[in-house]
């Protein structure tokens, strides 16, 4: 069966770092892309980073870019979110999915919390 689970979440002061992992199993990890999704009370889920299945390309939301990295390691079926530089606004739950643009499989989050 088909399973992500992140972790790495919890409460730091702004202007201080996190890193979410995302463990998939039940699938070959290694050929699939995957994203890193966010979504904070009211607000609708939006894309953070996305990287493809050999990790040698990614994207960002313009709000996270310089600040954010996702990484990738195939061998540990592992895909990190190193989260530098955290501001309150980052507050959310962070998903891990399967896919680039169509997500075929999701987590069930970790959430983040920034205090000011």
């Amino acid at each position: 069966e088909v399973q992500l689970v992140e972790s790495g979440g919890g409460l730091v002061q702004s202007g201080g770092s996190l890193r979410l992992s995302c463990a998939a199993s039940g699938f070959i990890f290694g050929i699939y892309h995957m994203s890193w999704y966010r979504q904070a009370p009211g607000k609708e889920r939006e894309l953070v980073a996305r990287i493809s299945y050999e990790g040698d390309s990614s994207d960002y939301a313009d709000s996270v870019k310089g600040r954010f990295t996702i990484s990738r390691d195939n061998a540990k079926n592992t895909m990190y979110l190193q989260m530098n530089l955290l501001k309150p606004e980052d507050t959310a739950r962070y998903y891990c999915a399967r896919g680039w643009t169509t997500l075929t499989s999701w987590g069930q989050g970790t959430q983040v919390t920034v205090s000011s």
